[in-house]
């Protein structure tokens, strides 16, 4: 397993020995004593959550205040996703950036977002099933939204489209 830092360097890309054969392929997903020492800290993950969205849609940016805040370890098991990382730190000097990764079924990497980021993707291939695990529990009432088109954060998503975030019912704040 090896981590490599992006622009904003506390996520990272986790990338897995995968052992390819005749017989198609094997990996471990996950390995705790070597994810602890890929990214320099012990994490408690304790749950899973697993999505499956359409071409184009978005899902996020989502993060959680204290005492809920999450950090997240990011997969696809099936198709394409441009995942996005958004740093809310506001003490820190990547505060108000973000941070882009393609992630997919073929490519097999992963995605490691500490607490402090606001999350998301939108969906590449026609459908996309998405894995992730993190390290604190779900709480309505510390769940926070970005919006996703907000102008000044200026994501640059790769499918266009004419919806806007008024349009948008599914997200909530």
């Amino acid at each position: 397993m090896k981590a490599i830092p992006l622009v904003i360097p506390d996520v990272k890309i986790i990338e897995i020995d995968l052992f390819n054969d005749e017989r198609g392929f094997f990996f471990e997903s996950y390995n705790n004593d070597k994810f602890s020492k890929a990214v320099n800290r012990n994490v408690n993950f304790i749950q899973d959550n697993h999505s499956k969205s359409k071409k184009g849609v978005i899902r996020g940016l989502h993060y959680q205040v204290l005492p809920y805040e999450q950090a997240k370890l990011i997969r696809v098991v099936s198709g394409e996703i441009f995942d996005v990382a958004f740093d809310i730190r506001h003490n820190s000097p990547t505060f108000g950036h973000y941070v882009t990764a393609i992630l997919s079924s073929e490519n097999k990497r992963q995605l490691w977002v500490p607490e402090g980021f606001a999350h998301g993707f939108q969906v590449l291939t026609d459908y996309a099933e998405v894995i992730y695990k993190v390290n604190n529990a779900y709480s309505i009432f510390h769940e926070k939204t970005i919006n996703p088109f907000d102008k000044e954060i200026n994501i640059n998503w790769p499918i266009k489209s004419n919806v806007t975030w008024q349009d948008k019912k599914m997200f909530n704040n």
